[in-house]
């Protein structure tokens, strides 16, 4: 059964949308190294850390279409007064342009770069239930990754200095900047990630709001709220 990341329904496998909100379900993927269920949009194995670049679907190439070249001006008038119906078509003059008239440059059109750099000006935050603690969100990553130190995928948000700590994994859950909203996925962890007291199976994706609450590993020992 693949879990709807946004209303938590239940679907059948194979789905590619929830039955209940339409909402995309995400693909799931085998590790190819240990066989492991992975998000088809992860970068790396949660549980062995192999990096799953080479197992990303390929998608066939879009068939170009041929567009017939247009007719040259010149044929088409040559066209137009060889013609035995109706009168010859006249081309209008050019326009005469006053040499001391000003034009005023185009704007110059934004950059995407510039476009999702706004998208992601807003502040959103994690707060550490059991120490009061606040950890940022940084804002011009696209994916965030949340365990402890480890020389494969270093963590951009380390819980290792928080208490109960062990049951966290090195590389435990990310969370990914898409479209000015926020999606949280566990990666493969040992003890799971939960949701508002829910188990997130590891390659699906829950959309976070203010207020949800997050528990790295079981007992809701190492707990965040989630804040935007």
């Amino acid at each position: 059964m693949l879990t709807c990341p946004n209303c938590a329904h239940p679907n059948p496998e194979g789905a590619t949308q929830c039955e209940a909100c339409y909402t995309p379900l995400p693909e799931i993927v085998a590790c190819p190294n240990c066989n492991a269920a992975v998000s088809a949009g992860a970068e790396y194995c949660g549980q062995c850390g192999y990096a799953m670049q080479s197992v990303k679907p390929v998608h066939s190439p879009v068939p170009q279409t041929i567009v017939n070249p247009p007719t040259p001006a010149s044929n088409l008038q040559a066209e137009v007064q060889s013609s035995p119906i109706g009168p010859a078509i006249t081309p209008p003059p050019p326009i005469a342009v006053m040499p001391d008239a000003t034009v005023a440059p185009a704007p110059l059109p934004s950059s995407p770069t510039a476009a999702k750099t706004q998208l992601q000006q807003f502040t959103a935050r994690l707060l550490h239930v059991q120490s009061n603690t606040v950890l940022e969100l940084p804002p011009h990553l696209d994916v965030i990754h949340i365990g402890k130190p480890n020389d494969r995928v270093p963590p951009d948000l380390d819980v290792s200095g928080f208490a109960d700590s062990d049951i966290v994994s090195r590389i435990h859950a990310d969370i990914r900047a898409e479209a000015g909203a926020y999606y949280i996925e566990d990666v493969g962890s040992s003890n799971g990630t939960y949701v508002n007291n829910l188990p997130l199976r590891p390659g699906d994706r829950h959309r976070l709001r203010p207020g949800d609450r997050i528990s790295l590993g079981k007992g809701d020992k190492v707990t965040f709220h989630f804040q935007a």
